[in-house]
């Protein structure tokens, strides 16, 4: 059975984060980026869903300002795409920015403008979950990985 947990243990959210990037090459490649998403990841809220007592997909949160939280890094365990993790990720970070008040919640993601058969269905996933697309920035990332910024209003 399924289940989501909030998760305080600074550890075991690396343990975690570690374990399900490194499962998602196509997605998190970057060595240095796992290390940074490991690194922040410990100090925000934190969401892991369990299939039974096995991590198989997790959301951390970064808190912009009273009005605006973001997706910081979200990941599911390959095997376990497309069963419905992502939305109950999705709408645990909609529970937490109502919850403290905030209208808007974002993503960034890679851009249309790199070919990534890969991201074209994190995109459309975001799309179906009712974020839209604000604007690109070409290098935010660096040249290579062009950034979209996505954000959804959360109804209070």
């Amino acid at each position: 059975m399924l289940q989501i947990q909030g998760v305080k243990d600074k550890d075991l959210k690396s343990v975690i984060c570690d374990n399900i990037l490194r499962d998602l090459p196509n997605w998190f490649g970057i060595e240095e980026s796992i290390i940074e998403y490991k690194k922040t990841s410990k100090d925000i809220p934190f969401y892991a869903v369990y299939n039974e007592d096995k991590a198989i997909g997790f959301v951390a949160i970064k808190v912009h300002n009273p009005y605006t939280a973001e997706v910081y890094v979200m990941g599911t365990l390959k095997e376990y795409h497309r069963k419905g993790i992502g939305r109950m990720l999705i709408n645990k970070c909609e529970e937490y920015c109502k919850e403290n008040g905030m209208e808007f919640l974002t993503v960034k993601t890679l851009d249309e403008s790199r070919a990534s058969e890969s991201y074209e269905k994190t995109r459309q996933f975001y799309l179906a979950m009712g974020f839209r697309p604000l604007e690109v920035f070409k290098t935010l990332w660096d040249e290579n990985n062009p950034c979209l910024f996505m954000a959804k209003y959360i109804q209070k």
